[in-house]
């Protein structure tokens, strides 16, 4: 028997059972659509989220008050930690030569007014270098000026959520808003940022990080935003911190440093795993495709149990019967694995329309993936039937036995 002939069977064999080729094939498809589109999910939301953290700033480093390994658990808040960190602190960072500049950050939340028009919103106290450092862009005005980071002014930057609530038909810039009782002149407006890793900067208002500390009644800072001068330099400047910190909290090493890489990497460790698990949990719908294939190719057998017989009576060999049915098993597969792929892409589509913010895509490794285990998942499926076929008997199988 040829090639072309073991093809010609098959083929005749899929357009002879019509109602069985369109179970197989919807079986085969729904498995294939259900493993790309939670594939592409997966992938998806493990490269956004990693992006995100990326967008966060280059060379980021940060220092947080507290120490994660004897508290067990987030670093606490303002005052319960041995020791708070302060603008001193932050200011002898730069006494490292990896480190390009740094950012202190003071938050709290305020409602703040204007025109007669009020909101609660989050208040970031700064300095200039968070421009840089958190790689900010500016829509109008400008940022907060280069001065000393213990100098309080009364002015203000504002996100573009702000300025469309309190200034929807006056100009910014100039304008002032109040802050809890302490009134500040806007002096420039934020690029629409969006949301970064939780921050908003389109709801924020950020002064200068001492009018912060005296509008919230603090000394202490929020966190302590690093930028170091290259990816190498970092750990030599996470180094540097520690030693520095430590000297100036009486040798208590008594701060968290948390790197971008770090973050990244963990999150990326943990979505890969999230990846395999659901494309696993996709795997499943193919399984259950592939008994289906295995079923329906047994009750194939059954039905042309006088065609085997003839063929072997004629001098077909038991593997070219075998094959006879595992072409057919895997054409079947690759048939609904390609509308499943086409089905998969479909639904990705309508995904993109309703969530036009996520950027929703199936890798290359995911479409090929999963073609190859649906082929895979009706080949192996079609061994059975396939040997069952092979070894029946020439005389008994021509008597229908």
């Amino acid at each position: 028997m040829l090639v072309a002939d073991t093809f010609h069977h098959a083929f005749n064999s899929i357009k002879s059972q019509l109602l069985r080729t369109m179970l197989i094939v919807l079986a085969m498809s729904i498995g294939v659509t259900s493993v790309t589109v939670l594939i592409a999910l997966s992938e998806s939301a493990r490269s956004y989220i990693v992006h995100e953290f990326e967008a966060l700033g280059t060379h980021l480093v940060i220092v947080l008050p507290g120490r994660t390994e004897t508290t067990g658990g987030p670093p606490p808040l303002f005052g319960e930690t041995p020791r708070d960190l302060t603008l001193e602190d932050a200011e002898s960072l730069l006494r490292s030569p990896y480190i390009a500049s740094i950012a202190p950050l003071t938050i709290g939340s305020a409602p703040v007014t204007a025109a007669g028009l009020e909101r609660e919103t989050n208040v970031f106290g700064s300095t200039n270098a968070l421009l840089r450092v958190r790689h900010l862009n500016m829509a109008q005005g400008s940022f907060l000026p280069k001065t000393d980071s213990d100098e309080a002014s009364s002015i203000c930057v504002i996100g573009q959520t702000i300025r469309e609530q309190l200034f929807a038909n006056t100009p910014a810039l100039g304008q002032w808003l109040r802050i809890n009782d302490r009134r500040f002149r806007v002096i420039g407006v934020l690029a629409s940022e969006g949301q970064s890793v939780g921050v908003d900067f389109d709801e924020m208002v950020i002064i200068p990080v001492a009018s912060a500390q005296a509008l919230f009644d603090t000394n202490s800072l929020f966190r302590i935003l690093i930028e170091t001068k290259s990816r190498d330099a970092m750990i030599k400047a996470i180094d540097d911190v520690k030693k520095i910190i430590k000297l100036r909290h009486e040798g208590e090493d008594d701060i968290t440093i948390i790197t971008q890489d770090s973050v990244v990497s963990a999150f990326n460790k943990i979505l890969t795993a999230l990846t395999i698990a659901v494309g696993c949990i996709g795997g499943i719908s193919l399984i259950v495709a592939g008994i289906l294939v295995m079923n329906v190719m047994l009750v194939s057998v059954t039905q042309r149990t006088a065609e085997i017989g003839l063929l072997k009576a004629l001098g077909a060999s038991q593997a070219q019967v075998q094959w006879l049915f595992l072409v057919e098993a895997i054409l079947l597969s690759l048939v609904g694995a390609l509308l499943g792929l086409s089905l998969g892409q479909l639904a990705i589509a309508i995904l993109r329309v309703v969530y036009p913010n996520f950027p929703l895509e199936l890798p290359e490794w995911g479409l090929l993936s999963a073609l190859s285990v649906a082929i895979l998942t009706g080949l192996l499926f079609g061994v059975l039937p396939a040997r069952k076929a092979a070894k029946l008997d020439p005389i008994s199988a021509l008597a229908k036995r």
